[in-house]
């Protein structure tokens, strides 16, 4: 347990101390794995394009280029360096090629120039070592750089900042400025994104301009599209000085002109058809005209104008040019006599032989020489090079190898041997100059070749092992390994073939052909073979064999028919047999109302002319009661079981009210379903006087019937007038049609206005005895009012006995007085 524990705390103490180690190291752009690394890289890229974009209204088509460098500088393992073959990381010092924008690393490509120096000067002498400036060339895109121009600093993408600080904000190796740099090919405006990788992209300055031919409007472009055409015809007159140029507008001089014509040549004598474009030629004849001088003849080939003087006339000088002599052309200049006294090739002395054609000798006068170290003198001829045999014992740039130079001037020359180091691929050694530090990659490249041989890749020395053979196109030729006389067509490739995917082919049993994949080496499983001798033993994986399986069933489909006869369906060939469709048999019954509910079964044919849909012995027996719909109106069931035909007519007694619903009728169940409506309106009647009521209130007098009551009742009753004093006797029908009506006589008029009379005068006789009321109960109030006693006078009072006419008037004027309002 103790150690166990002491484990775990060694485990925790190295897992947080890597963790602090990655948190701090300075990685790549593409090792920043947060959560919001791409917001961040969308942020930076948006901040570098701000400046470009607002020129253009927000239009960043032209930044794509710029934008995939821009991607590359974020992304893990995009930046490479093509000579050590690492990824560039976001804190180590680069260099970027001005022709391809490719990045490397700054110690890599001093390296590469020092060793391109090297190959190109190693062929020369020691005396040629230093004369001349040889370039060295981009290891991507071979754009040639001087010797002065080799990179010895780190700067920012657009050169402002030297050692620029590492920023999480900013594009790796960028200083955060303005680029500034001029644009290519230069229009006299800067670049305006933030410091950054790659080409700039196109000027987005609007300016004024017009087309090529200077004949449209100026109009505002791009400056970096700012030349454009107008399509019109050019019309600018060509080299020929005849013709005008036909073309649309265009940049540059005009094409030559197309036209042929007849030329002559420059002396005149020859014509020839040229094209306008060359109206200048020559033709090979020699001049031939006689010079002014007489003796001679021009020698110029074809040429225009005066052949001018003979090059022997006028004042010619001595080889050595001292003495100038006029003489006839016919006569050389003979020498003059004196010293030559021409510089040598020394350049010091001069030739002391007389005038003499032809060139001087060497110089032959001894000197005091210095050696080329300075440390010896010598007299010798001056045309001798005096070299010492002292060696130089300064130690190369290579700090290895000692200069060992015979008298050498101090400017020792790179070291010259071969570096002869095993380089990174164990096959060969470095060819380089010998030289500081690792080597460079082995340039040797290695063939790698497919399987057949054919088809062969170059790759760098070391690589052959780890990369993977090339992809080849050529039809693999081993022979197959199946019952199948040819393989599948497929590629060259390494280890076995792919599994043959041509149909089997192989005839079953039931005679048609396996149209399965070929299964003769098919990769079986093998389990169970092994058995663990303990827990303490790993399981092993399951071992494949190859073998040949057998066909699978024949699944060619077969028409089949079901038992029953409802369908054909296509079985497989190996189950290809009569089945049971799982639905009812359907059959007719022998009772011909239901069909056999049996599942799908076999029926036996009782004779060949049997109806293929009648039931069989094998279905099943009806066994349901009669179902077949009765007469209207016949609520009984059938008596008899489930039976083909007609069902026996229906024999029950029906107990039935009547039209009047007074009496119980018993009726035959057939009489009443099969009688008409007359018959059955005489069945149902019970033959007695219909009970129901008429609306005048009146008994029907019809015999017991359906329906309502007719309306014509026959009674008779009294019809009085509205004083109810004059009645007659009519019909009830006529009463209720309003066809009989009796109105009151001029005495029954009479007789009304005298009771009419007699209501008023008891209204108006009423009237005053409530004014002598009030009266009375007023000056009552107002004696008691006064306080006096006033003497109670006695009056004599006679009682009126009253008559019989005002004891009943009112019972009586009562129904008078409400008649009277009826008739109003």
């Amino acid at each position: 347990l103790s150690s166990l524990k002491k484990f775990d705390e060694i485990k925790k103490a190295n897992q947080a101390a890597a963790k602090k180690l990655v948190e701090d190291q300075l990685s790549s752009s593409s090792e920043d794995d947060d959560e919001d690394a791409e917001v961040k890289q969308g942020k930076i890229l948006d901040k570098t394009f701000t400046i470009y974009t607002s020129q253009t209204d927000g239009d960043a088509s032209e930044l794509e280029r710029t934008r995939q460098y821009m991607n590359e500088a974020f992304q893990s393992g995009a930046m490479t360096c093509l000579i050590c073959i690492a990824s560039v990381k976001r804190n180590q010092a680069v260099w970027s090629c001005c022709g391809c924008f490719c990045i490397f690393h700054l110690v890599c490509i001093q390296k590469w120039a020092k060793d391109s120096l090297f190959l190109v000067s190693s062929p020369l002498t020691d005396d040629d070592f230093g004369k001349k400036d040889y370039p060295w060339p981009c290891p991507k895109c071979r754009f040639e750089y001087k010797r002065s121009e080799t990179p010895s600093r780190y700067y920012c993408y657009c050169g402002k900042v030297e050692n620029p600080a590492v920023d999480p904000w900013l594009v790796p190796h960028s200083c955060g400025q303005i680029c500034e740099r001029e644009f290519k090919p230069s229009c006299g405006h800067k670049c305006l994104l933030l410091c950054h990788p790659g080409p700039c992209p196109p000027c987005p300055k609007m300016v004024t301009t017009t087309c090529h031919c200077k004949k449209a409007k100026p109009v505002p472009r791009r400056c970096s599209a700012k030349e454009w055409s107008c399509r019109l015809p050019c019309g600018r007159t060509l080299l020929c000085g005849q013709h005008a140029c036909e073309n649309p507008c265009h940049a540059g001089d005009c094409q030559p002109c197309p036209r042929v014509s007849k030329q002559r040549c420059i002396c005149g004598r020859q014509t020839a058809e040229r094209l306008c474009a060359s109206p200048q030629w020559q033709c090979d004849q020699v001049c031939g005209k006689c010079l002014p001088c007489g003796n001679h003849t021009c020698e110029q080939v074809c040429h225009a104008g005066p052949c001018g003087d003979c090059p022997r006339s006028g004042k010619r000088s001595c080889p050595c040019g001292k003495t100038k002599f006029t003489l006839p052309c016919t006569e050389d200049v003979p020498t003059c006599g004196d010293s030559c006294d021409r510089v040598l090739e020394c350049g010091i002395h001069k030739c002391s032989q007389r005038c003499h054609r032809g060139p001087c000798e060497i110089c032959r006068q001894e000197v005091e020489k210095q050696c080329r170290c300075g440390k010896h003198t010598k007299r010798m001829p001056c045309h001798k090079p005096y070299l010492c045999e002292t060696k130089c014992t300064k130690i190369r740039d290579c700090q290895k190898h000692q200069c060992r130079r015979k008298c050498c001037s101090g400017n020792c020359p790179p070291c010259d041997q071969v570096c002869g180091r095993t380089l990174g691929c164990r096959n060969h050694k470095c060819p380089s100059g010998c030289h500081r530090g690792s080597c460079n990659p082995c340039p040797e490249t290695v063939g790698v070749k497919c399987n057949c041989g054919k088809t062969v890749i170059k790759v760098p020395c070391g690589r052959e092992r780890t990369i993977r053979p090339p992809k080849c196109k050529q039809l693999c030729s081993r022979p197959p390994t199946c019952h199948h006389s040819t393989q599948e067509k497929h590629y060259c490739h390494f280890g076995r073939c792919p599994p043959c995917r041509q149909p089997c082919q192989k005839t079953l049993t039931c005679g048609h052909l396996c149209p399965v994949s070929c299964h003769d080496e098919a990769l079986v499983k093998q389990t169970g073979l092994h058995q663990s001798a303990g827990p303490w033993e790993q399981p092993s994986e399951p071992a494949f064999i190859q073998t040949a399986l057998p066909c699978p069933p024949c699944e060619v489909p077969i028409p089949v028919e079901c038992l029953g006869q409802h369908e054909v369906s296509p079985l497989p060939c190996h189950s290809a047999q009569p089945y049971s469709c799982k639905r009812f048999c359907g059959r007719l019954l022998d009772c011909q109302n239901h069909t056999c509910m049996k599942e799908c079964h076999h029926v036996t044919k009782l004779n060949s002319s049997a109806d293929g849909k009648k039931a069989g012995p094998e279905c099943s027996q009806c066994e349901e009661e009669c179902t077949k719909p009765r007469p209207a109106g016949c609520p009984h069931r059938c008596v008899l079981p489930c039976h083909p035909g007609d069902c026996p007519s229906c024999l029950q007694m029906l107990k039935i009210k009547c039209h009047c619903k007074l009496s119980v009728l018993y009726i035959e169940c057939l009489k009443l379903t099969c009688a008409d409506l007359k018959e059955k309106e005489l069945l149902i009647s019970c033959k007695n006087q219909c009970p129901k009521e008429l609306p005048c209130g009146h008994r029907c007098k019809e015999i017991c019937h359906s329906g309502s009551c007719p309306l014509n009742c026959s009674q008779k009753v009294k019809l009085r007038c509205l004083c109810k004093r004059l009645k007659k006797e009519v019909q009830c029908s006529k009463i209720q049609e309003g066809q009989v009506t009796l109105e009151c006589d001029a005495l029954c008029k009479e007789m009304k206005r005298k009771a009419y009379e007699i209501k008023e005068a008891e209204a108006k006789a009423a009237l005053e005895e409530e004014k002598r009321r009030q009266q009375a109960e007023l000056e009552a109030f107002e004696n008691r009012l006064k306080g006096r006693r006033k003497n109670k006078r006695r009056k004599d009072e006679v009682e009126v006995e009253q008559s019989s006419w005002q004891k009943y008037k009112n019972l009586i004027m009562l129904p008078v007085f409400g008649v009277a309002v009826v008739m109003v």
